[in-house]
């Protein structure tokens, strides 16, 4: 049987601190994320640079944050932040663990 996926929307975004965004949805909840644990990779590594970060918005299509590098979270995803975000980290070491031994390799 398929699945039906919730579809959120982000309706407000505040940089509440360094690598940390308070996100309003259309539902009403509000998120208070620490992105830091996930900035990892090729997408998401180079918004460690908090300049860069800091440079996010609201896509007004997709109603998700993007960033100028292509970066973007699935709205729901951040929507369901506390399950969703210990998941995410967990593919960040993944990622992280990639970029090293790529490097050691090359």
């Amino acid at each position: 049987m398929l699945q039906v996926h919730p579809i959120h929307r982000v309706r407000r975004l505040e940089v509440a601190g360094p690598f940390i965004l308070k996100i309003d949805f259309e539902d009403g909840v509000t998120r208070t994320i620490d992105f830091r644990p996930v900035l990892e990779g090729e997408l998401y590594g180079p918004l460690r640079d908090v300049d860069l970060f800091n440079q996010v918005q609201i896509d007004p299509e997709a109603k998700t944050l993007v960033w100028p590098n292509g970066a973007d979270f699935d709205p729901t995803t951040l929507h369901e932040w506390p399950e969703a975000g210990p998941r995410m980290a967990e593919l960040a070491r993944r990622w992280a663990r990639t970029s090293a031994a790529s490097k050691t390799a090359g």
